[in-house]
């Protein structure tokens, strides 16, 4: 089933009943869109976090819960299509038949690698691990260090607890 031409049907048809995070996103290289079909379990929160770059689309398709926006909540169900600006405070969370919703924002620039100006000590110390703030789904690397979920595909961030 090629990456950019599915159904709704298939999508969830093909994911396992009690999976979580992302469903399906798009593929490919030479693309300027990125799009992500994310599930919450039945009764869940996500971390509130701002999106500093990227407005985003969100389309609610199955289930419902609530857009957790700075000054309002809003309730999400199927067929409601909501616009995030970036630099607005969000969480989404869901109901108690578990919420999925389709993403939509402008594809993301490759990661660099650089130093961060706080990292290292004025000594030449060693820059902090960031392995907790990388999510194991999708590979970004989250800018809050109180996250506890990816802002990119909704997977549960690594714990402490959960790392080697």
């Amino acid at each position: 089933m090629p990456a950019a031409h599915v159904t709704l049907t298939d999508v969830l048809a093909t994911a396992a009943s009690d999976a979580t995070g992302a469903l399906w996103r798009l593929e490919g290289a030479a693309r300027q869109l990125d799009a992500n079909m994310i599930r919450l379990r039945p009764d869940t929160r996500g971390t509130a976090h701002v999106e500093a770059d990227l407005d985003v689309l969100l389309l609610v398709v199955a289930g419902g819960g609530t857009l957790h926006r700075a000054d309002a909540d809003e309730e999400l169900a199927p067929g409601v299509l909501a616009f995030v600006p970036r630099g607005e405070q969000r969480a989404v969370s869901s109901g108690p038949d578990g919420l999925v919703y389709l993403t939509a924002h402008r594809r993301r620039p490759g990661m660099t690698i650089r130093r961060a100006p706080s990292a290292v000590t004025a000594e030449g110390g060693e820059a902090p691990c960031l392995l907790p703030r990388v999510c194991a789904e999708c590979g970004r690397v989250t800018e809050d260090s109180a996250a506890r979920y990816c802002s990119r595909c909704g997977e549960r961030l690594p714990t402490a607890e959960s790392r080697p």
